[in-house]
């Protein structure tokens, strides 16, 4: 029998050139998330939204994006994965200017619902021509790990860039940033990129997208909530809906041939382990950013843009950790390096757990180690998933890695964060209420206290948050180390799966050039 590994398809400089562009879009989609730190009181003065449409403002974005990935996944495998793509851009494009020239809160809340949207359309569909696009499962390991760094890079580079423009332009121009970048896209996506799609999709399955998103938005509203305003019963209650109605989707899954989720996606005993450990790094990483932020803020008292860029020191780790795991996971056994990446994790939260009140180093340090091992295992898994999931259904596959890492990011800012408030307030028991709620509302009651008064509720405010940093940073600790046996447990005995010959063949037509592999 023919070795398939063997004879998969070397990727060559179009391949290679057609993923740079690719990975344009994650970039800005990623940003997106962070870019309205600094223009938020720029946006109040001019546009004077009320507290709800603040929040708004911030979360619709999120909640459209998380909300719609299942359906945008499965969607563009039947229409075509570079189709949705294009769509997507324009979408994002348009939602970008619309944004930016916002003349009312809610035209910005609808555009950035839209962006939301767009959003949706852009990541499933990268990551799924990513799978198409690079046959040899060592180059696309190397092309997920990228992907995977540039991911993480981006929800840090947007909050700096935004601060940028904002020295300089009015509060619009951080969303005017998109705009020639979807333009590249649309004009170079058609000559570079193939299309791919699935030869054999089935019916498209209506009531599964209500379904879906009735199932995720809630079980996201409530994490969203309980990790800002604690266990309350109606967001407790949001997120038993949000169980409830996904217990049903995941019934209609299992019995339909033309299901959203296709069953085949988990024929392959990786696919689902991928998907685990994907949503356990993703709680590990947002909600350690959940207190690295404050931390450098209220406890350091830097200002916004100064924080920002600090928090990109980081990155300078996280960059080479991915195309490193890659490497490394072509030269030992996949389950080694994916544990590995854990207990390199869980080594930055301990070293987070000793951070004082002025570790500035020592807190970067723990970061750069922590997000150095959670993206060597959410790239390797990534690949995991991508590889043993059918190639005629990567769009779903990517969709699915993605809404449970939004599941993940939503739970570990809810668990890990109530953790740290709950020893905030148990050390600050008694003190104001305002002081006792929140570390931010202990430094507002100090500035207008002031003096000797005021820097000792902020000297103890200070102290109780980072006594409860650490117990959370604990916690991720002992998380990591239990996820670190899980992944050695679950992934023993499975490698990256040998790549189909060539998935799906390129759509002919449709006005491209078919692709010439060097």
């Amino acid at each position: 029998m023919t070795n398939p590994a063997a004879t998969a398809r070397l990727a060559g400089r179009r391949e290679w050139t057609a993923f740079t562009v690719l990975v344009l879009p994650l970039l800005l989609v990623s940003m997106d998330v962070s870019v309205l730190y600094f223009a938020i009181p720029a946006i109040t003065r001019e546009l004077d939204p009320s507290a709800t449409q603040q929040l708004w403002i911030f979360d619709s974005y999120a909640f459209a994006l998380s909300g719609l990935l299942l359906t945008m996944g499965s969607l563009g495998d039947r229409i075509g994965r570079r189709r949705l793509l294009l769509i997507g851009a324009t979408a994002f494009g348009l939602a970008s200017v619309g944004a930016a020239y916002a003349t009312s809160a809610e035209m910005l809340i609808a555009a950035r619902v839209l962006l939301g949207i767009g959003g949706a359309t852009l990541m499933p569909s990268t990551l799924a021509l990513i799978r198409n696009l690079f046959q040899d499962a060592k180059q696309r390991g190397q092309a997920i790990a990228i992907w995977s760094g540039v991911m993480t890079g981006g929800i840090a580079l947007g909050s700096v860039m935004s601060g940028l423009m904002l020295n300089h332009f009015w509060w619009g121009s951080v969303f005017l940033i998109n705009v020639p970048a979807m333009v590249l896209l649309l004009i170079l996506v058609p000559v570079l990129v193939p299309e791919f799609k699935d030869p054999a999709p089935g019916r498209f399955d209506l009531l599964s997208v209500p379904l879906s998103m009735a199932a995720v938005l809630p079980v996201v509203y409530g994490l969203k909530e309980i990790a800002a305003e604690g266990f309350e019963p109606l967001y407790l209650g949001s997120v038993a809906v949000g169980l409830a109605v996904g217990y049903v989707f995941v019934r209609r899954q299992r019995s339909r041939d033309d299901a959203m989720v296709p069953r085949a996606l988990f024929a392959h005993r990786g696919f689902g382990a991928a998907i685990g450990l994907n949503t356990i790094a993703a709680f590990a990483m947002m909600g350690s950013a959940y207190f690295t932020t404050q931390y450098l803020q209220s406890v350091l008292g830097m200002g916004t843009l100064e924080a920002a860029l600090w928090s990109l020191a980081p990155s300078v780790v996280i960059g080479a950790a991915a195309p490193v795991s890659a490497v490394l996971a072509q030269k030992t056994k996949r389950a080694y390096v994916i544990a590995g990446g854990f207990v390199l994790a869980a080594a930055g939260f301990a070293l987070i757990s000793l951070v004082g009140d002025d570790s500035l180093w020592l807190l970067l340090t723990g970061a750069g180690v922590l997000a150095s091992g959670l993206v060597t295992v959410m790239s390797l898994v990534s690949d995991m998933a991508l590889g043993s999931a059918p190639a005629e259904k990567a769009g779903s596959a990517a969709s699915l890695l993605e809404t449970g890492q939004e599941f993940g990011g939503a739970l570990g800012m809810a668990l890990l964060g109530s953790l740290g408030t709950a020893v905030y307030r148990s050390d600050l028991a008694d003190s104001e209420p305002a002081v006792r709620e929140t570390l931010g509302g202990a430094v507002a009651t100090a500035q207008q206290l002031g003096g000797a008064a005021g820097e000792q509720v902020l000297a103890l405010a200070r102290e109780a948050f980072v006594h409860g940093m650490q117990y959370a940073a604990w916690g991720g600790t002992a998380l990591l180390l239990g996820a670190a046996v899980l992944a050695a447990a679950l992934m023993r005995g499975i490698e990256a799966p040998a790549p189909a010959a060539a998935g799906p063949a390129p759509i002919p037509g449709d006005g491209v050039q078919e692709p010439t592999y060097n």
